[in-house]
C-alpha cells in the first residue's frame, strides 16, 4: 500500500538553503545530518503535513527538479509570501485549465515548487 512520499531536492548552499525554505516559505527545521565536521548538509523541513529533504550530497539529487504541493487555500499561502517582499520571488496565482489555481516558486538552486489548490465549484 502506497504512502506520504518524501521528495529529496538538490541544494548546494546551506544559508541559501535556510533563507528560502525556512524564512521565505515558512518550514521548520525537522532534522540535519552530517556524516562528520565538514561533509555535505542532508536537511529535513517540514511545514503543515509537507515534508520535503534537502541534500548537498552529489548524486542525491537533480537541480532543477520540480514538483506540485497540495495546498487548503492556494491564495492565502501566496498573500502570505507576497507579504514578505522577497525581491526574488513575486508569486502570482494562475487558474489552470485542468481546474487548480497554482503558482510557482524557484528555489537558489533551480528547483521549482508549484503549490496547487482545486477550484472549487
Amino acid at each position: 500500500m502506497l504512502q506520504q512520499t518524501t521528495p529529496i531536492l538538490r541544494s548546494f548552499d546551506e544559508a541559501k538553503a535556510r533563507a528560502f525554505y525556512v524564512d521565505f516559505l515558512g518550514f521548520r527545521v525537522l532534522f540535519e545530518h552530517r556524516f562528520h565536521d565538514g561533509a555535505p548538509l542532508y536537511m529535513g523541513v517540514v511545514r503543515d503535513g509537507c515534508e520535503l529533504h534537502l541534500s548537498e550530497h552529489h548524486g542525491d539529487a537533480c537541480p532543477g527538479s520540480s514538483m506540485r504541493i497540495g495546498v487548503s487555500d492556494v491564495d492565502a499561502l501566496c498573500a502570505e509570501l507576497l507579504a514578505k517582499h522577497d525581491p526574488h520571488a513575486r508569486p502570482q496565482v494562475q487558474e489552470q485549465p485542468w481546474g487548480t489555481r497554482d503558482f510557482t516558486v524557484t528555489d537558489p538552486f533551480g528547483n521549482r515548487l508549484t503549490f496547487t489548490s482545486a477550484i472549487s465549484t
